[in-house]
């Protein structure tokens, strides 16, 4: 069975940096888009980041400058490095791969959360003032 399981998160002060890692058993060459989601308490999830097969990235606005996502060279390992924390940034974060449909690709599909088949369990990320 395919699986992505974080690890990574944790508590740290306004300012601080975390380093989220995801690491995935879907098969090497994987799916077209791998990214980071995330969700607060009493809030909808939220795209964070997203990295597609030729490598492309793209940010939400809220972590443009702030976060990098990258995956290694089999795409069997995504990292999420979270510079300049805010407690705003205080969330669960989720990493996801899709889509396991055939079909058109293209990159602004992997903002979208419908297109992710695999989700992991989460890693808590605390950010305190």
């Amino acid at each position: 069975q395919w699986q992505l399981v974080e690890s990574g998160g944790g508590s740290v002060q306004a300012g601080g940096s975390l380093r989220l890692s995801c690491a995935s058993s879907i098969p090497a060459g994987g799916l077209y888009c791998m990214a980071w989601f995330r969700q607060a308490p009493g809030s909808g999830r939220e795209w964070v980041a997203s990295i597609t097969r030729d490598r492309t990235t793209a940010y939400s606005d809220s972590v443009q400058g702030r976060f990098t996502v990258s995956v290694d060279d089999t795409r069997t390992s995504l990292h999420l490095q979270m510079n300049t924390l805010k407690p705003e940034d205080t969330a669960m974060y989720y990493c996801a791969a899709g889509p396991t449909s055939a079909g058109l690709r293209w990159h602004g599909m992997c903002a979208r959360d419908e297109t992710y088949n695999f989700w992991g369990q989460g890693t808590q990320v605390t950010v305190s003032t």
